[in-house]
């Protein structure tokens, strides 16, 4: 028995017009999203701009300390003594000495970056050859400024 032929895939012209709702749904979406609160810390790191600055060759540990000194570890708000546990931790699982880098905010003093520095030195008491020696603060590539062409 042979069955007819009748039906056709696409029987009239492609209509975009679904495709196109759907897309502009999507677009509305996006861009309101885009509007939503990024969590996270905001901080205005503005490091001085540095020239010929040697880089880092050994494993880095990053720590963050805000305009109100709060510091910031793992992406963690951290009290000084959970800070010397995790320096603790992370020096112990290590095994190349470790460089701390530091990303301060522009209003932190001087002062705050040294005690963070002698904290980062002895991290347990008793043993100063636990601690971290290497010691960077954050800062920027000096921005090249292109020459005017005639």
């Amino acid at each position: 028995m042979k069955f007819p032929r009748t039906a056709r895939i696409l029987r009239s012209q492609f209509d975009a017009a679904p495709f196109a709702a759907v897309f502009f749904s999507l677009l509305i979406l996006l861009l309101l999203a885009a509007l939503l609160p990024v969590p996270g810390l905001r901080m205005n790191l503005q490091p001085p701009a540095a020239d010929d600055l040697p880089g880092v060759n050994r494993p880095v540990i990053a720590l963050a300390v805000d305009s109100q000194n709060r510091l910031f570890f793992d992406n963690r708000l951290v009290t000084e003594k959970v800070l010397r546990t995790s320096l603790v931790a992370a020096i112990k699982g290590a095994r190349q000495p470790l460089t701390l880098v530091i990303h301060a905010d522009k209003s932190v003093s001087y002062e705050e970056l040294a005690h963070l520095a002698l904290l980062a030195r002895e991290p347990e008491a008793g043993n100063p050859r636990l601690g971290i020696t290497n010691l960077v603060l954050a800062t920027l590539p000096r921005l090249v400024e292109k020459s005017a062409q005639p």
